[in-house]
């Protein structure tokens, strides 16, 4: 089982990911990756020697073809769940959440397919355990 965390602070060392939630004019939006048939919400991995804003706003350019935006950090985050091949033992990772408004787009030159800018939100999430949390937590501080 997977356990999702939220933190006011921890140390930048650990945060390994960017997750940003992005609204265009009140709606939400979310990626649809080229190889799957599921939605997320905009966010990824950390390069090596980026900081972890710039690795959010790399993300949310790359995912979304964002090129005018404002983007805060909300909260860091961290996900536990079983270490693979060890039985007992739990690994966590860490991640920053962001909010995002998107005011232009470009075409996008990832692997994304689409975006999709709705009011609802989203029920065939890519990462169901994770990302629905993440979004309810930005709604639960004001978001």
């Amino acid at each position: 089982m997977i356990k999702v965390r939220f933190h006011d602070c921890v140390e930048d060392s650990l945060l390994k990911f960017a997750v940003i939630i992005a609204k265009n004019n009140g709606k939400w939006i979310f990626c649809k990756h080229k190889e799957r048939n599921t939605y997320e919400i905009p966010g990824g991995h950390r390069e090596k020697g980026e900081s972890i804003f710039d690795t959010a706003k790399r993300e949310l350019q790359e995912e979304t073809g964002a090129i005018s935006f404002t983007i805060n950090p909300i909260c860091a985050y961290s996900v536990m769940e079983k270490g693979k091949g060890e039985r007992d033992s739990e690994v966590e990772t860490f991640g920053m959440l962001y909010y995002a408004e998107i005011f232009s787009f470009e075409q996008l030159h990832s692997e994304i397919e689409c975006i999709l800018i709705t009011e609802k939100i989203i029920d065939n999430w890519t990462y169901p355990q994770i990302q629905p949390k993440l979004l309810q937590e930005a709604i639960n501080r004001g978001y």
